[in-house]
Parts: C-alpha cells; structure tokens; sequence
C-alpha cells in the first residue's frame, strides 16, 4: 500500500469523507461543533459514553462511506508519541477498504511545532514495505489530505520529513535486500548512485585497499568471489573548514560465519549483518535531500565473509591499517575487523569533531537489552549523553554499557598484539567495543552502537511492520539537528 500526502490549501468542509479531529485526552469534542454536522456530533457523543476512553484513537463509522477518527492529544504527549499515534491510525486504513481521508490540522490544540507533521511522518513511517519479489503486490493508494488554516507545515519542515522518511526507508531497503542480490560489488553501485544528490563519493577497492594495508577488513572478504570495498561519502553543508561529524557502517552484506561456520538455523536473517552501513548511507542521504547545514562523512566497510579455499582461517594474523596485529581466533568475529580499519582511516584522514560507528556486532547485547535498546559504548560523556538523548526523543532507546581497561586482558594475545575473541568468556559485547576502541588512536571523542537487537524486527514496531527498523538513521539526524547544526 503506498500512502500519498497532500497539502491543501481550502478549509475544511463538514461533509468530508473519512476525516481525522483531533481532540483533548478526555475527548472532549466540543470544539468540533463546527467541523461535523449536528447528527455527526449528536451520533459521536452519544457513543462517547460507552466508549475506552483511555485510548488515544476512537473509530466512529457513520455509515458505509464515512469514518470519523478521534485521536486523543494527551497534556504530556511527546513527538515520538505524535509519531505513534499516525502509525496507529495507519493500522486501521492498511485494512479499509476506503482510500481517500482528510486531516483537519484547525481541531489541534497542542502547542508542540509540527504536530501534523510528525502525525504524518507516523504515518508514512509505518507505510513501508519490501515487496518487490513478490509476483503480486499491494497497489493500493491512499490519499490523505491534509486541510485547514492552522498548524501549517512550511515547506522547510514538509521537506526535512520527506528527507528523514527517504533515507530511513533507503536503510530499510538495503537490508530487505537478498545476499545474492546486495553483495558488496552491488552495494558500492547503489551508495555510487547517491552522487545525484550532491554527496561526493570515494570507493576503495580491493587493489586500493591493499595499497593502504587494511588488511583486517581485507581477511574478512577474502573468502567470497566478491569484492570488498571501503566506501566514503562525503556532505559539506557548510563553506569552510570546520572538522565533520563522521558516521561509520560495518557492511558484511552475508555472514556466514567464515570457517567457523554459523549453524544453519536462522542464518538467512545475516543478509541484516550489514545495517550498520545502511544506517550509515541512509542518515548521509537524509543530510543530502534536506541540505543539512553540516560537514559530515560516512564510511562504510563491504565484505562478503564466507568459507572456501582461499579462506581467512583460525589462528591467521594480521596487520591492520593501524599497524597493530591481530590474531584471528574466530572467523565469525568479522564485524569488528572491518570496523577496526574503517575507524583508524575515517580517524586519520578526516579527522572529525567525533565518530559515531554502527554495528549489528554482537550476539551478547541481545541477551543483555533485547530488542528495546542499542547498546551504547563510548570514550566521551558528553557525545553519550547527546546520544541518548537525541534516541529518547526519537524513541530509538540506547543504553549506556562500560568500558574499562581491565577487560583488555580478555582481548590480549600471546601471539600479535590482540586477539578478535575473549575465550574466557562473558562481556562478549563489550570485549568487542573494547577491541574497537584500540584502533581510535587520536582520542578523538567516539561511540559505538551495537544495533544487533534493534535493526531487524521479526515482529514489528510502533513505527515498522516488520522486518529492517532502518533504526539509527531518525536518531543520528536528531543528535545532528539538536547538537551540531
């Protein structure tokens, strides 16, 4: 079902088909006297008597061509909440057979900017979906008007929600994407594409790579028939020199597991291993369409990590960009080698004000939050902070998790200067952040999010019907719009 938005300038007419008031958290409709007809308002506050007040959307079917929706304004309500309630009332029209409605933006009360808009973007949000191997597939359109005088969203901010709703739902295309469809030599073509719209982008390939000596993010592919590749995106919103923001993707497009190989149960769902990267690419091309007013940088590693001949092995070494070795003892531990050259080179070449890296990396952070937070490890408070923030906002929940020098222990080798697995066992995520960590050379201020449990849903969300969340693209954009812009 794809879902159109329009504007429209005239004021609401009573006889509106299919229409969406807003009203106070006790539904009070009083103020609609003039927006329905008497029978309407009669029909409705008659039925308010029997009817779940405490929830924040009531359907009114009035007879078999209209509906009235009344979605409750609660005193303490926040965007996010905004955002859940048009996802709410897109659940009922995903199963109405009707296809034309009207929000009438005069009936809202709340002082909060952009309160349609965000009921919108709830909206359009939960719309998504990934059908295109599919021989039959939803075509329905619906139109949802959007009238009244008041409450009008400018052209800036229509523009901000449709680059924020673009780049989440590139992200969640390119994890829906198969692995034999979206291998590295693809994924390179697709970020390739984004030049149309002004971002400046360098692929490193393999010959380059080497040249470079990033060996560890080089293993890892060296597997797979494909290619591998460090891709930059670059966006300069601003005409001077200050240092980027940099955001940096693991990108293992397939994760077998290598030659310790992944049991076979559930390894379909690693075509997701690379939405880090979407994240990445998708936030760079959400800065892009709105023409964020920021320097910022995106790097993503792609890799293909499967077992045959030529194979990186258990027990192999290798020198990383940074010049620190590391001794391999777990080919399935391939996210954080990847990560370990794109951080030295992102740090190195574009020295940015800070670096935010996302990763589906461990197993163990799902068995610490689930699937209600990313977890959160980083060098610098106040990035953290910012952080966490810009995810409650967003209700893309991250949980700050510790680092400290005595689980370096874990991650040393008798054999190189580090090993890629804690063998002794426990605090399997945070060895792993802990080994990221190393390859941050210049203190400059960094976190990693581990995205394992957040960026694929089997079940769905408030803003997703399941499948890739595209989670990280609406919080990175939020740290930039509240901190950096």
């Amino acid at each position: 079902m794809t879902v159109q938005i329009n504007y429209k300038s005239s004021s609401p007419k009573k006889n509106s088909s299919n229409l969406v008031l807003f009203v106070d958290e006790k539904f009070n409709i009083s103020g609609l006297k003039k927006h329905i007809s008497n029978f309407e308002f009669s029909y409705i506050s008659d039925l308010l008597k029997n009817s779940d007040l405490k929830r924040d959307l009531l359907v009114f079917e009035i007879n078999s061509k209209k509906t009235i929706y009344l979605a409750s304004i609660k005193k303490d309500i926040k965007t996010s909440d905004i955002e859940n309630l048009g996802a709410k009332f897109h659940s009922y029209i995903n199963y109405d057979k009707k296809n034309d409605y009207v929000v009438n933006s005069d009936t809202v009360t709340s002082k909060i900017r952009n309160f349609v808009g965000y009921f919108l973007h709830g909206i359009k949000l939960k719309s998504y979906e990934f059908n295109i191997y599919k021989s039959k597939k939803n075509k329905k359109l619906v139109s949802v008007d959007v009238i009244g005088n008041k409450n009008k969203i400018s052209a800036h901010d229509q523009l901000r929600f449709k680059a924020l709703e673009e780049g989440t739902f590139f992200a969640r295309d390119l994890v829906s994407e198969p692995g034999n469809i979206l291998h590295p030599d693809e994924y390179a073509k697709r970020i390739n594409g984004l030049k149309k719209f002004g971002l400046k982008i360098n692929i490193y390939d393999e010959r380059k790579l080497k040249k470079l000596g990033m060996n560890a993010l080089l293993g890892v592919g060296q597997g797979s028939i494909r290619g591998s590749y460090l891709v930059t995106m670059e966006w300069n919103g601003i005409k001077n020199n200050s240092k980027p923001l940099a955001f940096v993707g693991k990108g293992v497009c397939f994760d077998t597991g290598g030659i310790s190989l992944k049991p076979a149960k559930f390894m379909e769902d690693m075509t997701y291993d690379m939405a880090g990267s979407a994240t990445v690419v998708g936030l760079m091309k959400n800065l892009a369409v709105r023409k964020a007013k920021i320097n910022a940088v995106g790097v993503v590693g792609l890799v293909e990590n499967m077992p045959g001949g030529n194979a990186q092995r258990p027990g192999d070494i290798v020198k990383s960009y940074s010049g620190k070795t590391i001794e391999i003892l777990n080919t399935d531990a391939e996210g954080r080698l990847v990560l370990a050259d794109a951080l030295t080179f992102t740090e190195k070449k574009f020295k940015p004000r800070f670096m935010v890296d996302l990763a589906t990396l461990t197993g163990a952070i799902i068995v610490s939050l689930g699937s209600e937070y990313a977890g959160l490890f980083s060098n610098d408070d106040k990035l953290s902070n910012q952080l966490i923030k810009a995810g409650d906002k967003v209700d893309e929940k991250l949980w700050r998790m510790p680092l400290h020098k005595n689980f370096d222990k874990l991650i040393n080798s008798k054999n190189a200067d580090m090993q890629n697995i804690n063998y002794v066992g426990g605090a399997g995520s945070t060895t792993a952040a802990q080994f990221l960590q190393r390859f941050v050379l210049n203190k400059t201020p960094w976190a990693h999010l581990d995205i394992a449990g957040m960026a694929f849903s089997k079940y769905g969300g408030a803003l997703n019907s399941g499948g890739a969340t595209g989670y990280g693209v609406r919080l990175l954009n939020k740290l930039v719009e509240d901190d950096y812009e």
